[in-house]
């Protein structure tokens, strides 16, 4: 594995590998890696020649500056890892490389309703801020192909709208989120929370399956303000739980022929937690 810290020499690098029509695969991070990265990693190596990943603690994406002090950073165990997870390049710039000056943190990005709901209601600023990383990393690895995580679904959809605002052609791959094994999904925020708190944390998980299951025969906002209530007696502090369909528009309704998703947001001790499942067509 080789590592980067400088974009003039990745940029060389992955310049010269192109020129031998080799395809390149890009896994962005933000670092205190987990198995959920590891597939993504391993998806990478099945259909590209050569495997990228960044590590980068964006500072521009942190709507709150107390959530960005305490994000954790386990860069040495990271790089170990992906070294073992055969990863063929990291990338790892200091804040200054990707942020020489100021002007550098700003840029607006028209990504219409996408940064107005959900995550990006409760979080306002946070995707344009996703969006200027993004940007400055793909013109660095130029990949052939992205690969992102469903966990984090909004911002898949968020990345793909600025892959198109750049005109760039790079295919954006979404992988299956990967969990405990108590159903919570991995999650680097998850190094927050106590080994009694990620049991706690797994009822998000619990509750999105029993919403699915009963959207049948029982009507969403009943199911959503009973969910929200009893996850909320129970500590957690819960931001939205929502019904849409696959471009996160909001639905009431269940309908069979349409693909939806619920997806959730809620603070447990203080510690921001995300998680989707996919509704799929049964027709």
């Amino acid at each position: 594995m080789i590592l980067f810290k400088l974009t003039r020499d990745i940029k060389n690098y992955l310049d010269a590998e192109r020129k031998k029509n080799c395809s390149i695969g890009f896994v962005p991070t933000m670092g205190a890696l987990h198995d959920g990265h590891f597939s993504l990693i391993k998806q990478c190596k099945k259909k590209t020649d050569i495997v990228v990943s960044s590590i980068f603690i964006n500072p521009v994406q942190f709507n709150n500056p107390e959530d960005f002090k305490k994000y954790p950073s386990t860069l040495e165990k990271d790089i170990l890892l992906l070294e073992e997870n055969r990863c063929d390049i990291v990338f790892i710039p200091s804040v200054e490389e990707i942020y020489p000056d100021e002007t550098s943190k700003h840029k607006h990005f028209e990504l219409g309703y996408l940064e107005e709901v959900l995550e990006g209601k409760f979080r306002p600023g946070h995707f344009q801020g996703v969006c200027i990383v993004v940007e400055k990393l793909l013109n660095i690895v130029d990949p052939d192909i992205l690969f992102l995580g469903q966990k984090d679904y909004q911002q898949c959809l968020v990345i793909k709208k600025l892959i198109r605002l750049m005109n760039k052609k790079i295919k954006v791959i979404i992988s299956p989120i990967v969990r405990e094994k108590n159903g919570l999904a991995m999650s680097s925020r998850n190094l927050r929370l106590s080994e009694t708190e990620k049991e706690k944390a797994a009822q998000l998980y619990k509750t999105l399956q029993y919403v699915k299951k009963q959207l049948e025969h029982k009507n969403f906002i009943e199911l959503k303000n009973n969910a929200v209530k009893k996850l909320e007696q129970g500590g957690f502090k819960v931001d939205y739980l929502e019904l849409t369909d696959k471009d996160l528009k909001t639905t009431a309704a269940h309908h069979p022929s349409n693909d939806l998703i619920l997806l959730i947001a809620a603070y447990l001790n203080g510690v921001r937690l995300i998680d989707n499942i996919l509704i799929k067509n049964k027709y």
